[in-house]
C-alpha cells in the first residue's frame, strides 16, 4: 500500500486543500482522495506536489513498511 505526507506537508506550508490543489493543477477533491489514501498519484502528479513542497518524491510518497 502506498502512504503520503501530503496533509503532514500541506499544514506545514499553511496551504488549505483548495490552495495545493489549484498549484498542481487537480481538483480539491483529488487533494482528499490523496490525503486518505484512496487515491494513487501519476508520476507527474506526484513531481508537482515534490516540487510545491521542494521534497524529494521518495520523501512524500512510500510504501507502507517501507522507512521515511
Amino acid at each position: 500500500m502506498l502512504v503520503n505526507r501530503v496533509k503532514e506537508l500541506r499544514a506545514r506550508f499553511n496551504l488549505t486543500q483548495g490552495e495545493l490543489a489549484k498549484r498542481i493543477g487537480v481538483t480539491r477533491q483529488t487533494i482528499v482522495s490523496l490525503e486518505k489514501g484512496s487515491y494513487i498519484p501519476s508520476l507527474l502528479l506526484a513531481m508537482n506536489i515534490a516540487e510545491v513542497f521542494g521534497e524529494p518524491i521518495e520523501s512524500i510518497f512510500y510504501k507502507e513498511g517501507d522507512d521515511e
